[in-house]
């Protein structure tokens, strides 16, 4: 038999039944070798990790100011002292963040459809889905959300929302909206004409075009930078402790400044890195499976 030829399986005549194939000599040598050279690639990183890891650690703990640092920033009763309010607030955090996350969405996707129009009618309307975008991405989120959280109750208008916690979202998704706009438009555009134009051969209307073809794809496409968005959305949350509502960055001050202890900021912001690191290597694996599809390298 040669390299790489079918064999038969033990007890069963080589003619009997479909073929199994096995692996030749030297396809089980390179197979071997790649693993080798993996574990390798393992130890040494896991190595290097430890070593410097392991310095750092020696030039903080030796430095001069660390039993300062150690006694203000990282003191365990503090800890324990202010974490249940710090995640009661937080909790409050992610409570914005799922509501500002809805509506983010929907403005952002109605924004970019609007800017794809392209009949004269709704010039008007394209012209102020640009001005959206334009302003509110120039805007930094934390002045924005000082404009919306004190001058919408200034106005004195008739049913106009005055609780700082929906103020903080309307200013989040006035701000967030315009940069997802622009990821769903670049979606959009990123769809190839072919496909509007075969999906219009077969008599599907503008819409029907970019509800079943258009959309479908663009939105499988933008999903990794939506979620870098989503991410940094989680963070800015903490940001509407301008206003004044009881979150997790307002309860750590308010510890704080009662201990004259930074502790309480510590505490915050280890629920905020136990939220959005998740987040983050969800989005990695996302990109490298998107990545692996339009290379042919693997399926998802």
């Amino acid at each position: 038999m040669t390299e790489g030829e079918a064999a038969a399986p033990p007890g069963m005549p080589e003619d009997a039944g479909s073929p199994v194939w096995v692996k030749s000599e030297r396809q089980l040598r390179r197979e071997a070798e790649l693993r080798g050279r993996a574990r390798r690639s393992t130890s040494v990183a896991t190595a290097s990790t430890i070593v410097v890891v392991v310095a750092l650690v020696v030039v903080i703990t030796t430095s001069p100011g660390w039993p300062r640092v150690q006694e203000t920033f990282f003191s365990p009763e503090a800890f324990v002292k202010a974490i249940p309010d710090v995640l009661r607030g937080f909790l409050l955090n992610i409570q914005i963040f799922l509501i500002a996350e809805v509506f983010i969405l929907v403005l952002g996707l109605l924004v970019a459809l609007v800017r794809g129009l392209r009949s004269p009618v709704f010039f008007p309307l394209r012209a102020l889905a640009v001005l959206y975008t334009d302003v509110f991405r120039g805007i930094p989120t934390i002045l924005l959300i000082y404009l919306v959280g004190f001058g919408i109750p200034a106005l004195q208008l008739q049913g106009a929302p005055s609780d700082p916690v929906t103020l903080g979202i309307i200013a989040l998704v006035l701000s967030y909206g315009a940069y997802v706009a622009e990821v769903f438009r670049a979606g959009i555009e990123s769809v190839h004409p072919s496909q509007r134009a075969a999906a219009r051969s077969l008599a599907l209307s503008q819409g029907q075009t970019m509800r079943y073809v258009v959309l479908p794809q663009a939105v499988r496409r933008v999903v990794p930078p939506l979620l870098n968005d989503f991410t940094s959305l989680q963070k800015d949350t903490a940001l509407v402790t301008v206003l004044g509502p009881l979150e997790a960055l307002r309860q750590a001050s308010i510890h704080a400044q009662y201990d004259f202890n930074y502790t309480p900021y510590v505490a915050a912001a280890l629920l905020f890195i136990a939220l959005t690191v998740p987040m983050a290597r969800f989005t990695d694996h996302l990109a490298a499976r998107a990545a692996r599809r339009r290379t042919g390298g693997g399926t998802a």
